[in-house]
């Protein structure tokens, strides 16, 4: 399995701007939804499409196609990007929660170090834990940076 951290080989997406909110998706390999989707959505993807996943925070969409969309209802997890609630994951491979890494902040911990660490060991599996199907760090970090800010 190539790491998570990676860009990997993609079908390219034939439609890149979500159906509902218009906003340019990111596409996500086949194997994050086969991870995430509810076993009642599960039984209606094809296989042969290429999936694009939707940040955008009021859209309830969370994965399209050209032939279908996914809501935020049909997942196994809450998504990030879309659900503002501090026990919802940022880090889905390590856990770290908006709670979570508020806490260890003002304890003066970096949770970025400690999902680095895990990340150079070859330990995360965002593309089938996180949502968004790419490495979390990112998020983490824009999180932090918000913080600061407020």
């Amino acid at each position: 399995m190539d790491s998570c951290c990676q860009t990997a080989d993609e079908k390219p997406a034939t439609l890149n701007k979500c159906p509902v909110c218009h906003q340019k998706g990111r596409s996500v390999q086949l194997i994050t939804l086969k991870a995430l989707l509810q076993p009642t959505a599960l039984g209606t993807i094809h296989p042969e499409s290429s999936y694009v996943f939707c940040s955008n925070s009021s859209c309830e969409v969370v994965y399209f196609s050209d032939m279908q969309t996914y809501d935020k209802d049909t997942l196994k997890v809450s998504v990030f990007q879309k659900d503002d609630e501090l026990d919802v994951p940022v880090c889905y491979c390590f856990g770290w929660t908006r709670k979570g890494i508020i806490q260890a902040i003002q304890e003066n911990q970096q949770p970025t170090d400690h999902i680095r660490e895990q990340v150079q060991a070859n330990r995360c599996g965002c593309e089938v834990n996180n949502p968004q199907g790419a490495c979390c760090l990112g998020n983490v970090t824009t999180f932090i940076r918000n913080l600061d800010k407020s």
